[in-house]
């Protein structure tokens, strides 16, 4: 199954809560890649503590295969690259954990038929390999999103399975940022549509099918953490969730349409990477609830009654 992370804007914790998706998965006996396509900013290796790779590769990632100067692109075993101690050497009972890394410095480019083809190629050699692709797409409406939408809509690829987790902050801007993305003029489900009869595309009911919201950094009004706040802070807290969650639902991204929420984790704010065990059961400088959060999601990925339900 190939699943795209996809966001309107920066920020979000797309990439990192997408990284400790992949992670859980691969935990949990799931053979795991992951593919850095946020062609901007190919920073996926500093997640995963792979240090040669943490700006991307010096040459043969993502952007070298699909402009045809290197067949296959590089990959690397996380359990065997990672310079983290906690990561390196794969844990009893987990599937693998391969990194497809962008190229340093790789910038944004358009992508012609021949590049659509080798991503198509690309999707459909690690779909046969791996049981869950994610692929991190670069925030907003970008080359890369254009790409995958091409590559997906190809003839070799309707047999495989695709899904979309859009991911927003719990704010105002977040939420009509989201919105837009996939709804709005020029947005995901625009874009995916057949640009002239007899042309590959999506139909837009289909692909809308395919997607699903993820809310990152939400704060909980009632928790436990927040017991330093005075009341009024609290009280303003509260009906600043009940306006948010007013608004997603008129902006048809409410809880119906929402298959993660993220809570706010003081240790993803200050360090994108990695939640293992001995930062919540060691260390103790991460929380439980994000790790709960994060297992939760990453098993939904393909569970199929958690999609029909929604």
């Amino acid at each position: 199954m190939l699943v795209f992370a996809t966001s309107d804007k920066g920020g979000t914790g797309r990439s990192v809560t997408s990284s400790n998706l992949a992670y859980r998965r691969a935990l949990s006996g799931s053979n795991v890649a992951y593919l850095d396509f946020d062609f901007g900013s190919p920073t996926a290796g500093t997640i995963f503590h792979v240090d040669a790779v943490r700006r991307g590769a010096s040459g043969g990632g993502i952007h070298s295969y699909l402009q045809g100067k290197a067949d296959p692109p590089l990959r690397l075993d996380v359990w065997s690259h990672s310079d983290r101690s906690s990561l390196r050497g794969r844990p009893s009972r987990a599937g693998k954990l391969v990194l497809f890394p962008g190229d340093e410095f790789g910038g944004e480019f358009p992508g012609n038929k021949d590049v659509v083809k080798r991503c198509a190629r690309l999707f459909a050699r690690v779909d046969a390999e791996f049981d869950i692709c994610l692929v991190d797409l670069s925030a907003g409406r970008s080359h890369a999103t254009d790409m995958v939408l091409a590559a997906t809509a190809l003839p070799e690829l309707r047999a495989v399975e695709s899904r979309w987790l859009v991911f927003h902050r719990w704010t105002r801007q977040h939420l009509i940022a989201a919105n837009g993305l996939v709804f709005g003029k020029h947005g995901l489900l625009e874009a995916g549509a057949p640009k002239a009869p007899g042309e590959p595309g999506h139909d837009p009911a289909w692909l809308r099918d395919r997607m699903r919201f993820v809310r990152t950094a939400v704060v909980d009004p009632e928790s436990e953490a927040l017991g330093g706040l005075r009341p009024e802070q609290v009280a303003w807290l509260r009906r600043c969730d009940i306006d948010l969650k007013a608004l997603a639902t008129k902006l048809s991204i409410g809880r119906t349409t929402t298959i993660g929420s993220i809570p706010l984790d003081p240790l993803l704010q200050w360090r994108e990477q990695l939640i293992t065990d001995t930062d919540t059961l060691s260390r103790q400088v991460a929380n439980v609830e994000t790790v709960e959060a994060f297992v939760e999601l990453a098993h939904n990925l393909d569970d199929e009654n958690a999609w029909a339900t929604l």
